[in-house]
Order: structure tokens, then sequence, then C-alpha cells
């Protein structure tokens, strides 16, 4: 059975989630043809239970990884193997039971009846639903959030870190898997290099569901190595959009904000360090051409970013709707 005359398949990567995967599966609708499921070398019986399943249902495709690769590795993994089956459109779902398959259509109509190419999820519509994740992952999801908006040119997409979406075949046949992370930070950086193809993206509200699942993601490690990915990310996307593909005025606001807002902030500083430790005022000329300097960096580079949020993406592509 097919969805608007478009084949399904859904890809879960599996580690260690032997106590929901048997009812993640069983919830999936009929509207999937094909349901990918990848042991990412589970230390406990979710080898079994996985096969066992697919003994009882021919949708199922099991795959078994000889070394754990993390969760992106398995979803790419999953992600090939729904392309050589011919899936149209590939949704992903995790194992561990938090995202509620009844969504599913709300997650490919917006790519069947509209002209997106990509869906994903928004646990931050929901506020009832919200209470229930942790607070340490709400702060983490709204600091990151804001710096993938940066990052992926994506200023309208939140909750990037949602692992619940939907992507046309013809749109992730364009991305390079070598340029995604295999560990946690897939999901943002799908966002990232979807900019690159163009992808009109789609936020569909879908409050996750939390019960006894424990996570694997490190918060700590995610606060120091996800913020560094997302500035190379940033500096990259700036790099070819204002300077490689297109240069325009500003392009050179970019060039003239940056050193005045920097040389401001850091003349500032040594200026105000040095005649502190001297006990006497700072002359008015210095101190106007540091707050000068600032204050003109910073507009120059809020016209940018107001321009980066409301420019068209210089990568976008043009696909027949409902292809």
């Amino acid at each position: 059975m097919n969805y608007y005359s478009r084949e399904i398949g859904v890809v879960i990567p599996c580690y260690n989630v032997s106590q929901h995967i048997t009812d993640v599966v069983k919830s999936i609708p009929d509207i999937v043809g094909h349901i990918i499921l990848v042991n990412d070398m589970s230390s406990d019986n979710t080898s079994d239970i996985i096969n066992n399943l697919a003994a009882s249902d021919e949708r199922l495709l099991c795959v078994e990884h000889s070394e754990n690769k993390g969760v992106g590795g398995a979803v790419m993994t999953g992600m090939k193997k729904a392309i050589e089956l011919g899936c149209d459109l590939i949704l992903k779902m995790d194992g561990d039971g938090q995202m509620d398959a009844r969504y599913l259509p709300q997650l490919l109509n917006p790519l069947v009846q509209s002209d997106f190419h990509f869906a994903k999820g928004n646990r931050f519509n929901d506020f009832r639903a919200l209470r229930q994740m942790p607070f340490i992952r709400r702060a983490g999801n709204l600091f990151l959030s804001f710096m993938v908006k940066a990052a992926s040119g994506y200023w309208s997409v939140f909750d990037p870190t949602n692992g619940f979406f939907c992507i046309k075949r013809e749109i992730l046949e364009k991305i390079d898997f070598d340029r995604l992370e295999k560990r946690y930070f897939f999901e943002s950086a799908l966002l990232i290099e979807l900019y690159y193809t163009g992808a009109k993206i789609y936020d569909v509200p879908i409050p996750a569901l939390y019960g006894n699942e424990k996570s694997n993601l490190s918060v700590i490690n995610a606060l120091f190595t996800f913020p560094v990915k997302l500035i190379k990310a940033f500096a990259r996307r700036i790099l070819l959009k204002y300077f490689i593909y297109d240069f325009n005025i500003f392009s050179i606001y970019i060039l003239i904000g940056s050193p005045l807002l920097s040389f401001g902030v850091v003349f500032g500083i040594v200026k105000w360090i040095e005649y502190g430790m001297a006990g006497i005022p700072a002359p008015t000329g210095t101190v106007m051409l540091a707050t000068l300097s600032v204050i003109l960096g910073v507009q120059l580079l809020l016209s940018v970013i107001q321009h980066d949020m409301t420019s068209r993406n210089p990568f976008s592509i043009e696909l027949p709707p409902n292809q």
C-alpha cells in the first residue's frame, strides 16, 4: 500500500531499545510500505526482537551494524537502503517510543500536497507536552535552536534536534552524506546541508512522548561540541552566500562591520583597563572612538542579519510540485 501514489519508507535506528521497539513497530500504519530497522550493535536483545518482528511483518527489513556508528550513522544506513528500495518519501523515527506514529500523515502531507521537500516535528508548539520535557533539554534546545538558525539559514525552523522527520528522495540524493555527522549532531547537520539543496522545510507541531526511556546524549558534551560545529557551519554559509555565489552591498557591510565591531570592543577594553589601572579618566576622544566603532559595526551587521532572514536562498531549486 502507498500514500498518494508514493512509496513510503520508515527508518528506525535501534540501540538498546528492546523495551520499546515492538510497540513502535506495531504503531506504524499500513500506509508505510517499508520499515527499515538498523541495529547499531545493541548490547541488549534488540537484535533478537527486531528479527522476530521481521518474521511476522513483510514490510520489515533488518540491517545489522558490525560496529556502533551512532544514531546518525544508523539513520544514514537506513536512508541508503530506503533509496535502494525505491521509497519516494522517507520518514525517520526513533526506536525508544518518543515519537507518535499517529502523526506520520502530518509529516507526509506537506510533501505530497504542497511543494515542501522536508517536514520535521516541533515539540515546542504543545505547551502541555512541553512540560514533560526535562528542563535541561528545554534550555539546551532553545540555545541550540538559535545557533542552528544562523548556521543553516533556516530562520523560521525551530526545535532543530527533533529527529522525527520526512524527506523526499530526490532531495536526499542531493546531500553529500560524507558531510553529515554520525552521532547526535546528525539532525542539525542535516538541516545545515539541506540549505545547499535549496530545500523548503515545514515545521509540524508534534508533541514528544516521555516515559522511562534514557537518553544516551551527554548534555555537557553537546554544550562544548555543538557550538563549535555550528560556528564553523555558519562561517561556511556566510562565505559561500556572500562572497562565493554572490557579492553585494551586504557583503561590504560584513567586511566593514565585523572589523569595526571587533576593533571597538578590543580597543575599548584595552583602554578601559589601561586608564583604570592609571587611575585617570579616559579622554573623550578615546571613549567616542570605541563607542562609535561598536555602534556602527552593530548597525551594519544587524542590517546583514535582517537581510539574511528575509532573502531568498541562493541555492534554491525549482522542483515540480508533488514530485
